[in-house]
């Protein structure tokens, strides 16, 4: 709730800002503080949806939900590209010079702020929380606040120069640094949906967390892992002596569950027990 009444707070004054100049660049500021609005909307539903617990419809949980609205967040942001390049492209062909400048970069200057302090806590606590959504709108915002700098420079330069056509120039330099942003974001969405593995560091401290809580078994091999929303998901096949009974091996794999637990957050382990013959004696990690 609070990004969305930052980003409605934030889109009052940069159309404020817009409405006292009349310039394009700050017409394409403005709307992109609309997709911020927007997308904050939607993470705020895509968080609370993946929170759910798993249900018999969705047993592995509704982690993925968080995704989605990533991928929303960067369709809108391509979307605001587009709209910004059609008015970048009439108002070069037919320039004006805004006015009032001094009251125009101070009440931009003031959304900047905010936004700029807004972004820094989402990016912190989206990492900290492991959640796409929440990441993807403090990037987002990052990135509106980088170009929102170019524009105020710029315009700078437009009253200094009296340059119409510089102001259409900025317009369309923000909106393919939007275009760059939305396509990061979409990017990292679609390896998300796609089940992309965990960062090596965190493969590496897995493997490890294995290779040192299985005593009295034989082998771990095909170890995978997978990443959904701020959940991580590790399978692996665990070979043991074929004369093991199942309380003892049943015994070794709580014991490698309760460590992976401690060194990985919200994760979900599966393990598969094999008899010696099963071993590989190529796996990942052996023992």
């Amino acid at each position: 709730m609070t990004s969305i009444l930052i980003g409605l707070i934030v889109l009052g004054l940069k159309g404020l800002a817009w409405w006292l100049t009349g310039s394009i660049a700050l017409y394409s500021d403005a709307l992109e503080s609309i997709v911020n609005v927007v997308t904050a909307i939607g993470a705020l539903i895509a968080v609370r949806l993946a929170q759910r617990p798993a249900d018999a419809t969705l047993p592995y949980g509704y982690h993925k939900a968080e995704y989605f609205s990533a991928v929303l967040v960067g369709v809108m942001i391509i979307v605001a590209a587009i709209l910004i390049l059609r008015e970048a492209f009439f108002g070069f062909l037919a320039p004006e010079l805004p006015d009032a400048p001094v009251q125009g970069l101070a009440v931009s200057g003031i959304a900047t702020v905010i936004n700029l302090v807004w972004a820094a806590v989402l990016i912190r606590e989206g990492r900290k929380a492991r959640s796409p959504a929440i990441s993807a709108d403090g990037k987002h915002l990052m990135t509106d606040v980088v170009s929102t700098g170019g524009v105020l420079v710029g315009l700078v330069l437009v009253f200094a120069t009296g340059i119409a056509q510089l102001d259409a120039v900025l317009a369309a330099l923000v909106a393919l640094n939007i275009l760059w942003s939305g396509w990061g974001v979409i990017r990292d969405s679609v390896g998300g949906l796609m089940d992309v593995a965990v960062p090596p560091e965190t493969q590496r401290t897995i493997r490890e967390v294995i290779s040192a809580n299985a005593d009295g078994a034989l082998e771990a091999h095909d170890i995978r892992t997978r990443q959904a929303g701020k959940m991580t998901f590790i399978d692996f096949h665990l070979v043991v002596p074929g004369t093991m009974t199942v309380e003892v091996a049943h015994a070794i794999c709580d014991g490698i569950e309760a460590k992976l637990r401690e060194a990985v957050e919200d994760v979900q382990i599966n393990i598969h027990v094999e008899p010696e013959d099963k071993a590989k004696h190529a796996g990942i990690v052996v023992l």
